[in-house]
């Protein structure tokens, strides 16, 4: 995978029970995290709709704790999630 949505994949930061998160670029250059879900939770419809709430409430939050929200497409293939890159040690 070298694009995601309209971002250029640069690294893969991590991995986990829902996706992988990778390093990205916009078209103007501003790092952000890419979540992308795996492929056998997006071939489930009900995971696919928990997903589309996830990303509504991603959209809601704000304030200095929260990584606003970038762009998303909870409906593509695959679906995924793009917050602003916030650098800092590995959880």
């Amino acid at each position: 995978m070298e694009h995601i949505g309209g971002y250029t994949i640069e690294a893969k930061l991590g991995e986990g029970g829902m996706g992988t998160v990778y390093l990205a670029y916009s078209r103007g250059g501003r790092a952000v995290a890419v979540k992308v879900v795996k492929p056998e939770l997006a071939a489930d419809p009900a995971f696919r709709a928990r997903f589309r709430v996830e990303v509504e409430a991603a959209r809601a939050v704000g304030g200095v704790h929260t990584a606003p929200v970038d762009d998303a497409d909870p409906d593509g293939e695959p679906p995924w999630l793009a917050t602003a890159y916030v650098r800092g040690p590995t959880l």
